[in-house]
């Protein structure tokens, strides 16, 4: 249940701090990828964003571009990145 809860905050969240029009959180599902033509379409300065948001909301660092790659490739994998660094212990 926390893990749905922590899926609809950072589709709420993306969808308000990266300023995205003409979309709800009821419209993105939880595996679409974020970034290319299908999902959000998000590009490498959203991505920028992101890690930024990441860091300041959930203090859960992205370290690199690999990390970045594996995390952002959809809400749910981006949900799960933040529940298993709070899990253990690995923040900033």
């Amino acid at each position: 249940m926390q893990e749905n809860h922590l899926r609809e905050q950072l589709k709420k969240l993306i969808i308000e701090e990266l300023n995205l029009e003409d979309v709800t959180a009821a419209e993105i599902e939880d595996d679409d990828p974020l970034f290319g033509d299908e999902g959000l379409g998000l590009d490498s300065l959203d991505a920028v964003e992101l890690v930024v948001l990441i860091q300041k909301h959930f203090a859960v660092e992205i370290k690199d571009m690999e990390e970045g790659r594996e995390a952002l490739a959809s809400i749910r994998a981006l949900a799960d990145f933040i529940e298993q660094r709070r899990a253990v212990g690995i923040t900033n």
